[in-house]
């Protein structure tokens, strides 16, 4: 099944320049693609465009699914300096419609599974970077949408957190979800994405699984890291 479909035709935040120009794919149930590519690259930019947030942008961004229904998780956490953790928690299952039940049922275990039930009466503010991704990632799961859109999500993360977002990650595509996650790190993203977008000078360079990726490099023993310095 279908849950995303990205035509991006052109994009860009200046109307004499396009940053990214004839960006396509599609995410279907159960795949984890990889959105790569070197800095300034067009991944941000892609990112912002399907969740349409850029004025000038031309072509089509269609989600499927049951839902219809997506969760963006960002690089940089965005929290309020007023909430608690809880707090936090209760604004988003209330602006998703979740039930009292549902809810609390999701946030307990969520808040087990990254180590942070401790502190779900704590403001936010007094939280780590690290602690703070982890409110970013336990809010996108809470709702259990569709499609998720991840941004650089192993940024702050220890390896204990970064086990439990690829555990959770795997239990939303078993759940039939599907996610797009942009990341700069390879040897993690060769590992557990079904498929990949390359991008580079706002173009897709390549963009299938592995094989695909180095039959377009013409390095078929190539890692994902090797391909990416060959393509890009």
């Amino acid at each position: 099944m279908e849950l995303l479909h990205v035509n991006i035709e052109q994009a860009g935040y200046d109307e004499q320049e396009s940053v990214i120009q004839g960006v396509s794919f599609t995410l279907e149930a159960g795949q984890l693609v990889g959105l790569i590519g070197p800095n300034g690259a067009g991944k941000s930019t892609t990112i912002k465009a399907i969740l349409g947030l850029i004025k000038k942008a031309a072509g089509e961004i269609r989600f499927g699914g049951p839902q219809g229904t997506y969760a963006y998780i960002p690089e940089h956490p965005i929290l309020y300096e007023e909430l608690t953790l809880w707090e936090h928690l209760e604004l988003a299952a209330a602006a998703y419609g979740l039930t009292e039940e549902l809810f609390r049922e999701r946030a307990e275990e969520l808040l087990t599974r990254f180590k942070l039930i401790g502190s779900k009466h704590h403001l936010t503010t007094s939280f780590s970077k690290g602690m703070q991704q982890k409110v970013m990632l336990i809010l996108g799961f809470l709702t259990k949408p569709d499609v998720y859109i991840v941004d650089e999500p192993f940024i702050g993360l220890d390896p204990k957190a970064t086990k439990e977002l690829l555990d959770s990650l795997n239990d939303e595509r078993q759940r039939g979800a599907a996610i797009l996650m942009s990341t700069h790190v390879l040897d993690t993203a060769e590992r557990i994405c079904s498929s990949f977008v390359l991008l580079d000078a706002g173009r897709v360079v390549a963009k299938g699984d592995l094989e695909a990726i180095r039959q377009s490099c013409g390095k078929p023993e190539a890692t994902l890291f090797e391909c990416f310095h060959t393509l890009t």
